[in-house]
């Protein structure tokens, strides 16, 4: 029987979901941050529950060929990346792998994915930084990320997957806070003034969006801040106070007030402009993104694309429009649906910006709304593109699809587990073409997939 503390000697069989390693004991599991598949490894038994136990390193014995030593003096204490211990080509096959045994799970076969498409340069990649605000071990105000399940602050100045001219910006606005004695919050009084930095940059503009969480309206020196950011940076066309009174894990409020510019910025992807707001859904990797959204429209052609332009297409969980406007160039008609009215919003103005004039924009429930579009709508939608959050698509949605048949389904999935969840009812009436993932997040566990369904 294991107990906490216990020293072992293993090997790591696997690697987990989160990039973590497996190692077994009498056929017990027990996970280890920091190891890699074939590893051998001194460990100590931290906590033992019924059916695993966690465990951390105390000596690498036989080191992998895919070990590397990490470039980032925050690693592994920072939660941001988990897989920085692993030389990036070889992460990319451990992303593969959870995507396989994800599928596996769920419908009880091999299915064949395709590898991860990676990045050049795996590095500097966010185009949105959110850094929490508040107080250290020693009272005096911390800005960084929170160290990995906790919200202790880990001081951050040099993120290597962030925005570099991001980082600089973020130092800048804390060595503000710092010197004009602003309040930082403090989460076991719930006061303090400054909550989060949230930095949003368009690639291919260089606009830059500053916004600022804030717990009250105590922040007196908003004039002195912008002249202070504007004289260093002229690039950053908005600063935007964002108002979150709530205990929560939540980073931004409902409630922003526009202190400098417009309140947004724009930037390109593909041939598209997109306007970016601080509450607009706008994915981090603008250049991965580009190749996940052109990987969709590909894998649509690929069959008929000589009668698309006849055809209509759905966009479900469109955000601001992003994948409806990439695509409507091959349809007769599009249309979208999201739950942020502030996101539909955007996603009207950003087909007025690019002239796109075959697309409309719905907000709501897709479960609530989808049925009264396709009420309303004159021919049957031969393709339905869906993008969900991380938990996936509901039960009444794939319902839905089941009885609507689209010729094609193209899933863009954040989560492979609840991707091979979903795809194991849709089943019932497709079949899986194709699964292509997409390294939108290097060095951290997390994988995009492009799924692609055909009606059998």
């Amino acid at each position: 029987m294991l107990e906490k503390n216990q020293i072992y000697e293993v090997e790591i069989i696997d690697n987990g979901y989160q990039g973590e390693g497996i190692a077994k004991i009498d056929n017990f599991p027990i996970f280890i941050q920091g190891v890699i598949k074939g590893e051998q490894v001194e460990i100590k038994i931290l906590k033992v529950l019924s059916n695993f136990a966690y465990a951390k390193i105390l000596k690498i014995i036989k080191p992998s060929e895919y070990r590397t030593d990490a470039d980032c003096s925050d690693f592994p204490k920072c939660g941001g990346c988990n897989l920085r211990h692993i030389k990036y080509d070889y992460t990319l096959k451990v992303k593969k792998a959870k995507v396989e045994n994800c599928l596996y799970k769920a419908l009880n076969r091999k299915l064949k994915v395709n590898d991860v498409i990676g990045m050049d340069n795996p590095l500097n990649y966010r185009n949105k930084l959110q850094y929490p605000v508040g107080l250290g071990k020693d009272n005096n105000p911390v800005m960084g990320v929170y160290s990995e399940r906790t919200h202790n602050i880990v001081p951050v100045q040099n993120c290597f997957i962030q925005n570099e001219e991001c980082n600089k910006i973020a130092n800048k606005i804390f060595k503000f806070i710092k010197e004009n004695n602003i309040s930082v919050y403090n989460e076991q009084t719930l006061k303090g003034t400054v909550r989060h930095i949230v930095i949003r940059i368009g690639v291919k503009t260089n606009e830059v969006l500053v916004t600022l969480v804030v717990n009250d309206n105590n922040f007196k020196k908003e004039k002195e801040l912008v002249e202070y950011l504007t004289a260093k940076y002229p690039n950053i066309k908005s600063v935007v106070k964002n108002y979150n009174t709530k205990n929560t894990n939540v980073i931004l409020g409902n409630q922003n007030e526009i202190i400098y510019g417009k309140g947004y910025i724009h930037d390109i992807l593909g041939d598209y402009k997109f306007k970016i707001s601080p509450l607009s859904f706008y994915q981090v990797n603008p250049i991965q993104t580009e190749i996940l959204y052109g990987t969709a429209i590909k894998y649509v052609d690929a069959d008929i694309a000589h009668t698309q332009k006849n055809n209509i297409a759905l966009d479900l969980y469109c955000g601001i429009g992003t994948i409806g406007i990439f695509a409507s160039k091959h349809f007769k008609k599009v249309y979208g649906v999201e739950i942020v009215e502030q996101a539909i919003e955007d996603a009207k103005e950003n087909a007025k910006i690019n002239n796109v004039e075959n697309i409309e924009f719905y907000a709501g429930d897709v479960e609530k709304v989808l049925p009264q579009i396709l009420e309303n709508i004159e021919g049957k939608p031969k393709v339905v593109f869906v993008d969900p959050p991380r938990k996936g698509l509901d039960n009444k949605t794939i319902e839905i699809l089941k009885t609507l048949k689209p010729e094609k389904i193209v899933y863009i999935s954040c989560n492979p587990a609840t991707l091979a969840r979903d795809l194991k009812q849709l089943e019932e009436k497709y079949e899986i073409k194709e699964v292509q993932p997409v390294d939108m997040f290097p060095y951290t566990s997390h994988v995009e997939c492009v799924a692609v369904l055909k009606l059998e």
